[in-house]
């Protein structure tokens, strides 16, 4: 048996599920890199990383760098004498860090590689109306999410997913994928492959206010996966005028109903508990949504305070 000794790199929750696996499987970690604390909230205090927080409550050691090649830091990085190195939701590495360790840097994915390589693989594989999707971990290499292969694994991707419970069904089973990667590398039994060829490509690129905002031409069935490929976070939305105010809300839940309607996409129907707009073949009803400034609300608590007028649209 290899004696491993690992650092990992990650910052948001889903990258925690995985580094709390990896120290419950008893795991040496010598250390953690994590992005450096950012100001956040009214008082401007600083925040630390989810993953800083849980490395500090495990007693790790934990490296924040600004510059992955910044000489300092690599000088701190080798001090740790790490021989494996995992990547978990961080930024794109510099060869000089994936390369350091005796066996290798591997990251994983939550998607089934080469399908949707890029920065928000749950969200996409939602929005596009998959039916399945997964986790890879792969070595580093080069390019973006292009390497050598390790193990994958396969689960469905459920009617009304969100990409919150997509997220943390995809968190555990890439915490289990990490942890037995690692026992392959204990072992020296790890055999890669090449990524597939394949003619068909699709893309998770980064989630910007430019490809969040809803298409109401679109079918209902294809806005109503948008939103639920973008709830909670980071939201589809859209912009709504009512009488002179146009206001960009953000809309967590809907319901698609397929149905004939000679009405403009983007037209309102507002009754006393519920809300609808017209897309390309039928009507999304709204059950969930936030006005600028207010909280998110059940759409029957927001008619209640809120009126849209008879010509009130989202555009």
């Amino acid at each position: 048996m290899r004696d491993i000794r690992i650092v990992f790199m990650g910052t948001p929750d889903f990258a925690v599920g995985v580094l709390q696996k990896l120290v419950e499987a008893d795991k040496h970690i010598v250390g953690v890199i994590t992005s450096p604390d950012k100001p956040a909230g009214r008082g401007q205090k600083l925040r630390l990383s989810a993953v800083k927080e849980y490395a500090l409550s495990q007693n790790l050691t934990v490296l924040q760098p600004t510059n992955l090649k910044d000489e300092g830091f690599l000088t701190e990085l080798k001090a740790l004498h790490a021989n494996l190195q995992i990547v978990v939701a961080f930024r794109m590495l510099p060869k000089v860090v994936w390369a350091m360790p005796e066996y290798g840097t591997f990251n994983l994915h939550a998607s089934l590689l080469p399908q949707y390589r890029g920065a928000a693989p749950i969200n996409w594989a939602i929005i596009n109306g998959e039916t399945k999707t997964g986790v890879t971990t792969f070595f580093i290499d080069e390019k973006i999410d292009t390497g050598e292969i390790i193990l994958t694994s396969e689960t469905e991707v459920a009617k009304n997913e969100t990409v919150g419970t997509l997220h943390d069904k995809l968190m555990h089973l890439g915490s289990e994928l990490v942890v037995e990667t690692v026992a392959l590398l204990e072992k020296g039994q790890v055999a890669t492959k090449s990524q597939p060829q394949t003619a068909i490509l699709k893309e998770a690129p980064k989630l910007t206010p430019e490809n969040t905002q809803v298409d109401w031409s679109q079918s209902a069935e294809t806005i109503d996966a948008f939103v639920r490929g973008l709830s909670p976070f980071p939201v589809a939305w859209t912009v709504l005028q009512n009488e002179k105010d146009e206001l960009k809300v953000k809309i967590f839940q809907s319901s698609p109903q397929t149905e004939a309607h000679t009405k403009k996409p983007g037209t309102i129907i507002a009754s006393k508990k519920s809300l609808k707009v017209a897309t390309g073949n039928g009507y999304l009803y709204i059950k969930e949504m936030q006005l600028p400034g207010k909280r998110k609300m059940a759409i029957g608590d927001l008619l209640n305070g809120y009126t849209f007028t008879e010509d009130a649209k989202m555009l």
